[in-house]
């Protein structure tokens, strides 16, 4: 990125998982930063972090805080985004949002760079970072929805309990370390914090992850629906997704059904992933190599693996995708599409 002008830069939620992460990434891909402003809730407020070598204190988001602000990232929850987007908009700063809060308005692209990055130029002020367990799977599904087409798809999801929050972590570690010493678990944040039931996480599956919706679906399972359609363009694909809360710390799996339009080779299938940007093919059965958590987390990629022709459909086939929640699935993608308006300017 040499040659290039400087952007003042902003990261909202700069103290929570995904703004650590954006703040690492800006750093290790050397963005082209001539300030950056680091903005939490008051609470945090004072807290001084690392970039570069340097202490930049946090200081508490104010809608005044983006004057003069080229690139804001926002991680800090829905709420605080509709509050103080608009007034980041109205200074001339492009928003890049981690939150669900615009990715459903249709004045709002909705980007992964490696699906459809022709919409960051659509912007309005506004560019939406979609949902952790939409991203990779789009990312995988991509390539085959260009060659084959995509009539439909069905997901379900094995997810990582930071996509909860730090707090989550520390649940699943305290309750994994009570039960193994033959005591309650206590639950007290999962599936969500909000809610009055709460089921133990260690050693189990939740087949929960946000509030449940008159329809029976999770609001996790309708972004993944709804998302996915607007991503690829296409009202027509088909898509039904069931989401699970599993006591992993980082990285999301997702089995996925797809059927496409066209005939295939499964052959060809694994040559158009491992070409694909962003996806790293790990499919090699009889050496047992496939994509694991442990192996995805920390990495940028997105990894795909155990791709086979479906047995009762043979224009189907069914894939196992993975990959780091909080970095494809939220921090890299916001600082991707970062990069490219960087590059554009």
């Amino acid at each position: 990125m040499s040659n290039q002008k400087l952007f003042n830069v902003a990261v909202v939620g700069a103290t929570g998982a995904v703004g650590e992460q954006i703040i690492r990434l800006l750093e290790e891909r050397n963005f082209p930063i001539k300030e950056l402003k680091l903005l939490s809730s008051a609470r945090s407020a004072g807290v001084k972090l690392s970039f570069k070598g340097q202490e930049v204190t946090v200081q508490e988001a104010t809608p005044e805080s983006f004057e003069g602000v080229d690139i804001a990232l926002f991680s800090a929850g829905g709420d605080v985004t509709k509050a103080l987007a608009p007034h980041a908009v109205k200074a001339g700063t492009i928003c890049i949002d981690n939150t669900s809060a615009y990715r459903m308005d249709p004045e709002t692209p909705l980007v992964v760079p490696e699906v459809n990055v022709d919409k960051i130029n659509e912007h309005k002020g506004i560019i939406a970072n979609p949902n952790c367990s939409t991203i990779q799977m789009v990312a995988a599904l991509k390539p085959l929805y260009d060659r084959y087409g995509i009539s439909r798809i069905i997901v379900s999801t094995y997810q990582a309990v930071s996509g909860a929050g730090a707090k989550a972590i520390n649940e699943m570690l305290r309750q994994s370390k009570e039960v193994l010493e033959g005591n309650d678990a206590n639950p007290d944040i999962l599936p969500v914090g909000s809610l009055p039931v709460k089921h133990q996480i260690a050693f189990n599956a939740i087949p929960q992850i946000d509030k449940f919706l008159d329809n029976g679906f999770t609001n996790e399972e309708m972004k993944m629906i709804l998302e996915t359609k607007k991503i690829m363009g296409d009202e027509s694909i088909e898509v039904t997704a069931t989401c699970v809360r599993i006591p992993v710390v980082y990285g999301h799996s997702e089995s996925v059904y797809v059927e496409l339009k066209e005939d295939f080779d499964v052959e060809e299938v694994k040559t158009l992933l491992a070409n694909a940007p962003g996806i790293v093919l790990v499919d090699n059965p009889a050496e047992q190599q496939y994509p694991l958590a442990t192996d995805a987390a920390g990495k940028l990629e997105t990894f795909v693996g155990r791709v086979r022709r479906d047995l009762s459909n043979p224009k189907a086939l069914n894939m196992w995708i993975v990959s780091d929640n909080l970095l494809k699935g939220a921090a890299w993608n916001a600082v991707q599409i970062a990069e490219y308006i960087a590059i554009e300017q």
